[in-house]
């Protein structure tokens, strides 16, 4: 985002000064080495005062390891010449809040670049650090500059691409130039997509733009990984054309490519619909781990890593395209046909599959800590619920066909649900099992939250079902342990018995805990699962999620927390990535720290068609050109602090795809619903005497 820049902290003692936006450096969208923008440091040493900015590691979630890095390294331009000796100390503050030795930039320049930017490389043994590697890279938390000599007068440096390297660049042969393969432009931006060989070697791809066809920009750069960019330039009818380079290890640049071009159009209601349902679906397809085809946890972040829950929803997102024509239904068979022989080769515990696995090896990462070694029952239901409407999806006689249907059935027949009661007698089920540790977690599953779906298909099951009464004794309990449980997490005695019963800016809330909680809960166990058509003795839960919705919605306009944003048109509440990490915010002051994920508005479209419609075009037509991306919006937002998540989530693309189109069709709601085994377990649930 423009303005000041988050991950940054800037002091100073008058009569030293540094310009900054609420003690933050600010972004610089003129100056730049790699593309897009730098951060700025104007600054003013004086004798009798001193200044400090720092830039902080910015934590991603599930991120690929550190290989051992050597040196700190960064870009710097110095359009006014400064002389070396004003230039700043830089230095690394540790997680313990104490700093390395300072150092003088002028030692360190190592080459001047392109258009003035000159390559700074400090060895971190200067610094007095070594053997920094992938367990011990997050006890260094920002990189420091501070004021050095005094000359009492103003002065800009600017800074790009600051990163830590290795000891030694790869080698690589010249890259060969990149090949622009298509381009397509939509109402306020253009997708385009490339070919590049040996990416092992390419530290990025980088984009220019032009508005003349002649002269070509450089306006950003692209992860090697991601062979897609999207350009939002927030108008319909520009015409721009693009190019693009590849750039090694050592920042050799080949030649441009081929030149490609595209004008914005106006779409019509359905195909804006279309647009964005296909943008978070390519998240799955294009951003899945190419061995087993399933989901990463979230993009950026760790290659090779799987995520479980994520993959199933990115099963129904997958469903979702087929139907609409955005890939074909062959090439769906083949994903298909590579998802179900890599799940065949998954670790089991009593038939489930871990959090996350390893794509490249289909073995477990216990990635929260050798405790969540082995099951996790809550992840496999929701990449079962995504497989039984693949089941019913692929109802052909073909021999393909056949197999995905065969290997579905084999995966949810091994299934042993009533395994994860832990005890013969227990009224719950458990979240996680560990082989070698047991049930060392110990954490029973009790509504109300996202894991509805756990207990239903745990009674349809028709090979390791539980009894039927487990929905109430287990799910819907009202014991003791339940009501101590609800208490715990939701902060409050209100919903404790599952049920509530009070009344939330004007409405009547039948079940669950405080004011609903993050809208999370009222998506992940119903992409399949139609909630029109589930009734239990306390609500219909189309009924009681509309509410929820609607609860989350007129809070987000009475704003009673007065974030920057909030309204009729930017509302949504739910569990998404915050600056310093994964966080589940809810529609209370005390759980509500300003952050937005459009996920939250968007997969209620079934639940509030037209509040839903009217945040998407908000955050299109208005947020569009740091929110949107090429896999459809970011994870999540927030305007007070200028705050936006670099990254996508596998658990919030997918509910955009699924329920914007249960709210068009009721497509994936009819498949799943369609299963013999689900309508039994429906019926099973509904015969239970209340």
């Amino acid at each position: 985002m423009t303005g000041r820049y988050y991950y940054s902290q800037v002091t100073y003692q008058s009569p030293s000064w540094i310009k900054n936006a609420q003690n933050k450096l600010l972004v610089n969208s003129n100056e730049f080495y790699s593309a897009g923008n730098s951060l700025e440091l104007q600054f003013t040493s004086s004798k009798n005062g001193n200044w400090s900015a720092e830039v902080q590691y910015r934590p991603v979630r599930g991120n690929d390891f550190f290989k051992n890095v050597a040196f700190l390294s960064f870009q710097m331009k110095n359009p006014d010449n400064i002389s070396p000796e004003i230039m700043p100390k830089v230095g690394i503050r540790l997680h313990d809040q104490s700093f390395t030795r300072f150092l003088p930039l002028k030692n360190y320049f190592f080459s001047q670049g392109n258009n003035g930017w000159y390559q700074v490389l400090i060895p971190l043994k200067d610094l007095g650090l070594e053997n920094i590697d992938h367990e011990n890279i997050n006890h260094l938390e920002a990189v420091v500059f501070e004021q050095n000599e005094a000359d009492n007068q103003n002065h800009t440096l600017f800074f790009d691409d600051i990163e830590l390297l290795p000891e030694t660049t790869r080698n690589s042969l010249p890259l060969k130039i990149p090949d622009l393969k298509g381009i397509e432009a939509f109402e306020k931006h253009i997708d385009l997509w490339w070919e590049a060989e040996n990416i092992e070697n390419i530290k990025y791809i980088r984009i220019y733009r032009s508005f003349d066809g002649e002269t070509f920009t450089p306006i950003a750069i692209q992860r090697p990984l991601m062979n897609r960019y999207t350009d939002f330039l927030g108008e319909i009818g520009k015409k721009a054309y693009y190019r693009i380079s590849s750039v090694d290890y050592s920042l050799h640049e080949t030649s441009l490519s081929n030149i490609l071009t595209a004008e914005t159009k106006p779409l019509t209601d359905d195909e804006f619909l279309n647009m964005v349902e296909e943008a978070h679906f390519r998240y799955y397809w294009d951003g899945a781990e190419p061995n087993s085809g399933l989901a990463r946890e979230n993009i950026p972040g760790r290659s090779d890593m799987i995520a479980t829950g994520a993959s199933g929803f990115g099963v129904m997102a997958m469903l979702v395209a087929m139907e609409r024509g955005f890939i074909s239904r062959e090439e769906g068979i083949d994903r298909f046909l590579k998802i179900t022989d890599f799940l065949q080769k998954t670790d089991k515990y009593h038939g489930a599959v871990s959090h996350f696995m390893d794509g490249t090896t289909a073995k477990t990462i216990p990635y929260f800590g050798q405790k969540d070694n082995g099951g996790d029952l809550v992840e496999t239901a929701f990449l079962t619920q995504g497989l039984l409407a693949a089941h019913q999806f692929f109802d052909r006689n073909t021999t393909e066909e056949k197999t995905i249907r065969e290997r579905i059935d084999t995966f949810w027949r091994n299934i042993e649900w009533s395994w994860y009661k832990q005890t013969k007698d227990s009224p719950f089920l458990y979240w996680h099992w560990s082989p070698d540790q047991g049930w060392i977690i110990n954490h029973p599953l009790i509504g109300w939250n996202e894991t509805m779906i756990t207990y239903l298909l745990a009674i349809m099951s028709p090979t390791h079902s539980v009894e039927p009464d487990m929905y109430y004794s287990g799910w819907a309990s009202q014991s003791q342990r339940a009501q101590d449980y609800r208490r715990g997490w939701g902060g409050t005695d209100t919903g404790s018995m599952y049920t509530n019963g009070n009344i939330y800016y004007g409405l009547p809330l039948k079940v669950g805990v405080s004011n609903g909680g993050p809208l999370f809960f009222i998506h992940y166990s119903y992409l399949g699962l139609n909630p029109h058509n589930f009734t239990d003795k306390y609500t219909n839960y189309f009924e009681n999620n509309k509410t929820i919705a609607q609860i989350n919605y007129r809070y987000c306009v009475e704003n009673p927390g007065k974030y920057v944003g909030y309204g009729e048109n930017c509302w949504g509440i739910t569990a998404s990535d915050f600056a310093w990490g994964y966080h589940a915010n809810e529609p209370v002051i005390s759980r509500d720290n300003g952050t937005i994920a459009p996920t939250g508005a968007l997969a209620s479209f079934p639940y509030t068609p037209s509040q839903s419609m009217q945040a998407l075009r908000n955050y299109y037509d208005h947020y569009g050109h740091f929110l949107w991306g090429e896999y459809g919006f970011r994870d999540a937002f927030n305007l007070t602090e200028n705050w936006c998540s670099t990254i996508f989530m596998g658990l919030n693309q997918s509910p955009v795809t699924v329920m914007i189109e249960n709210y068009r069709s009721g497509f994936v709601w009819d498949l799943f619903m369609s299963h013999p085994d689900v309508q039994r377990g429906i019926r099973k649930i509904n015969n239970i005497e209340h």
